[in-house]
C-alpha cells in the first residue's frame, strides 16, 4: 500500500532537517558572510552562492546524532600569480586567526570547514570567475594545485528543472528519502552529488504529469526501479558527469568496490519497495515499510495494533504460526481468519493454507515441463447472465451475493491455445462450508469454454486454481498459483 499519510509524516517528523537547524544554520552562514567581507582576505569577493544539498533543498536531518553538511561557494575575481592552492590556505589563514573560528576551522582539499558543536558543518569553498574566460567558474583543488572548470548554478537549475516533472514537490522529497536510506543502511557509501545526479537522470520532461510520480511513495518506486535497470547495466563502474559540465566526472573518486556495494544495495531495496508497495492490508504494508526505513516509519501508529493482532492470533513466535483454534488443518477456520485478513492484510494467510486436506490430487500425469505462466482472472456479475461485470483481484473482499465468472490466462495475458483444455480445482474453506459438506476440493469443467461461473455463498476464503491439460497426450503442461476469494 501507498500508505501517503505515513509517508507525509515520516519525512516531516523523521527526514527533514527540522527548522529550528535551519534557523541555526542561516544564522551562523550570515555571520560567515560578514566574516570574509570585513577580514583582509586579499580576494575580492563577488557573490556567496549555496551549493548542493542546500541549494537544492534536500538536506536531510542528521541519522543517530551524525552532523549534517551545508556548501557554501565564495566566488572571488582572479589574482595574478596566485596557484588554486593559494586560495585555500589563505581562506583558512584568515579562519585560523579568528578566535571565533579558530577552534571550529579544518582546511580540506577543496574548501574550508566550520564544525559547529559536532551537529553541523558548513564547507566553504572558495571558487574564481573569470580567470581564462569571462564569467567562467573554477573550483580550486588544493591536493594537485589545480583549477577546475564547474557549473554549481546551471547543476542547481537542472535539479529544479526535473523537480518541476513531478507533481507536489515529489521528486525533491524521494531525493531526501533516498539520501536517508543511504545513511540508516550502512551498506554502502555514496556521495551525495553521485546519488542526486543518478536519481535526477531518472526522470525526464515527458514524465511531467505521468501517473509514476503522481505521489510520494509510487514516485518512490518509480525511481528506484529505474535507477536499478540502469546500475544492472553496468557492472563496471561509469562516468558520471555534470549534466552541464561534461569535463566534471563527479564519479572520478568513486571506487569500483563502493560502486559494486551501491549497485547491489539498490537491487535489494528495489525488491523491498515494490513488495511494501504492492503488498495489501495497511499493518502488513507498515511492517513492509518499516523493513526499508525503520521503526521510525508511522511511529506511534501501528506498534500496538501489530501487536495486537499477534495476541488475537495466537501467535507463535517461534514457528511463525496461527494456533490451531483460528487455522484448521482441514480448513474449518472459524470466521475470525476472514475479519483478520479483512483487517490486517493478505500477509496473514500463510501458503500452507492454499493445501488443505480435502483438496483432491489431480488425476493427470505431469508433464516433463510444467509452466507456472499460468492466471487465473475473475469477473463479479450480480448473476450469472447479467451485463453487469467489476473485475476483482486476488483477496479482494466479496458479499455473498451473486458470483464469480473465473477465466484462464497465459504466458503473461494469451487464451487457452488450441488442443488444451482447463480443469478448475475449486476448495471452499470455512466452518459453514465444511459444516455443510460443501467443502468441495476437486476439479470442475468450464460451462463456457474456459470460464467457470461460481456462486458466492459460504463465508471464508476459498481457492480456485486452473490446470492446462494437453489433449493429445492427457498431461499437465501448466498451473496456476491460487486465486483467493474472500466472503465476508
Amino acid at each position: 500500500m501507498k500508505l501517503i499519510s505515513h509517508f507525509t509524516n515520516f519525512l516531516r517528523d523523521t527526514v527533514n532537517l527540522n527548522q529550528t537547524r535551519i534557523d541555526d544554520l542561516d544564522s551562523s552562514v550570515e555571520a560567515i558572510k560578514k566574516f570574509v567581507r570585513e577580514s583582509n582576505w586579499e580576494p575580492r569577493v563577488w557573490k556567496f552562492i549555496e551549493q548542493g544539498s542546500w541549494a537544492h533543498n534536500t538536506i536531510i536531518r542528521p541519522v543517530e546524532g551524525g552532523e549534517f553538511d551545508a556548501d557554501l561557494l565564495v566566488i572571488v575575481e582572479p589574482i595574478d600569480g596566485w596557484n588554486p592552492s593559494d586560495y585555500i590556505d589563505s581562506l583558512g589563514r584568515i579562519f585560523i586567526s579568528s578566535g571565533r573560528y579558530v577552534d571550529k576551522v579544518q582546511i580540506f582539499d577543496y574548501c574550508i570547514t566550520i564544525t559547529y558543536a559536532g551537529y553541523r558543518k558548513i564547507d566553504i569553498a572558495p571558487c574564481v570567475r573569470g580567470r581564462l574566460l569571462d564569467g567562467q567558474l573554477e573550483v580550486c583543488n588544493k591536493r594537485e594545485d589545480t583549477f577546475e572548470r564547474s557549473e554549481p548554478l546551471q547543476y542547481t537549475e537542472w535539479f529544479n528543472t526535473k523537480n518541476t516533472y513531478s507533481g507536489s514537490n515529489t521528486f525533491r522529497k524521494v531525493t531526501r528519502l533516498i539520501k536517508y536510506l543511504r545513511d540508516i543502511e550502512g551498506g554502502f557509501e555514496c556521495p551525495s552529488i553521485i546519488l542526486t545526479t543518478l536519481i535526477g537522470e531518472r526522470i525526464n520532461w515527458n514524465d511531467d504529469g505521468s501517473a509514476n510520480f503522481v505521489d510520494v511513495p509510487t514516485t518512490l518506486k518509480t525511481i528506484i526501479g529505474r535507477l536499478d535497470d540502469w546500475l544492472q547495466l553496468h557492472q563496471i563502474k561509469p562516468s558520471i558527469y555534470n549534466p552541464h559540465l561534461r569535463s566534471e566526472d563527479f564519479a572520478k573518486d568513486f571506487t569500483q568496490n563502493s560502486y559494486s556495494k551501491f549497485r547491489n544495495t539498490i537491487h535489494q531495496m528495489r525488491s523491498k519497495i515494490d513488495y511494501a508497495y504492492d503488498i495489501e492490508g495497511k499493518y502488513a504494508s507498515i511492517t513492509a515499510w518499516r523493513d526499508i526505513f525503520g521503526q521510525n516509519f508511522a511511529k506511534g501508529h501501528s506498534i500496538v495494533a501489530i501487536a495486537s493482532v499477534n495476541e488475537q492470533l495466537g501467535f507463535d513466535k517461534s514457528e511463525d504460526t496461527f494456533l490451531t483454534d483460528v487455522a484448521k488443518p482441514n480448513a474449518d477456520h472459524d470466521s475470525t481468519i476472514v475479519d483478520l485478513v479483512r483487517t490486517y492484510g493478505r500477509w496473514l494467510w500463510k501458503p500452507k493454507f492454499d493445501r488443505p486436506k480435502h483438496m483432491s490430487a489431480p488425476i493427470w500425469a505431469r508433464a516433463d515441463i510444467v509452466s507456472d505462466r499460468v492466471e487465473v482472472i475473475a469477473s463479479w456479475q450480480p448473476s450469472r447472465h447479467s451485463p453487469v461485470s467489476t473485475k476483482i483481484r486476488d483477496f479482494d473482499e466479496l458479499s455473498n451475493t451473486g458470483g464469480i465468472w473465473f477465466d484462464v490466462l497465459v504466458n503473461n495475458g494469451a487464451s487457452l491455445p488450441p488442443e488444451h483444455r482447463v480443469r478448475y480445482r475449486v476448495t471452499n474453506t470455512g466452518a459453514v462450508a465444511i459444516a455443510l459438506k460443501k467443502g468441495r476440493g476437486g476439479f470442475e469443467t468450464p460451462q463456457e469454454f474456459s470460464r467457470r461461473w461460481e456462486n458466492l455463498e459460504y463465508r471464508g476464503i476459498h481457492l480456485v486454481e486452473a490446470f492446462i491439460i494437453r489433449d493429445r497426450d492427457d498431461k499437465i503442461v501448466g498451473q496456476s498459483m491460487p486465486f483467493h476469494v474472500v466472503i465476508q
